[in-house]
C-alpha cells in the first residue's frame, strides 16, 4: 500500500465527491481580490459557483462592462487560483 500525504489524500477525495464545488465556491471567496484586484473585489456585490459557470454580481454598470469584456481573462485567473480547469463560463449580472 502506497504512503499519501494528506494533502494527497484530501485532492483525492475531493475529485470523487459533491463537496469539490462547495469548496471551490469558498475559495472563489477568499481568492477574489488577490484574482481581479481590491477596486474590483470592493464593488463586487457577490461570486459563486455554480457547476462550471462563475456568477459575479455588481450594481456598478462601468465594472459590469469592464468585466464583460475580460470573460476570458477571469476565467483563466480563476482556473489557475482554483489549480485546475474548473470555471468554462461567467455570467455578469
Amino acid at each position: 500500500m502506497g504512503e499519501w500525504s494528506f494533502q494527497d489524500a484530501l485532492k483525492q477525495f475531493l475529485k470523487t465527491s459533491r463537496l469539490k464545488t462547495g469548496v471551490q465556491a469558498a475559495q472563489i471567496e477568499d481568492v477574489w481580490e488577490n484574482i481581479m484586484g481590491a477596486t474590483i473585489a470592493k464593488y463586487t456585490d457577490s461570486i459563486k459557483i455554480i457547476g462550471e459557470t462563475l456568477y459575479i454580481n455588481t450594481s456598478v454598470a462601468p465594472l459590469k462592462n469592464e468585466l464583460l469584456y475580460q470573460k476570458e481573462t477571469i476565467i483563466e485567473r480563476v482556473n489557475e487560483a482554483l489549480g485546475e480547469k474548473t470555471i468554462k463560463f461567467v455570467v455578469i449580472k
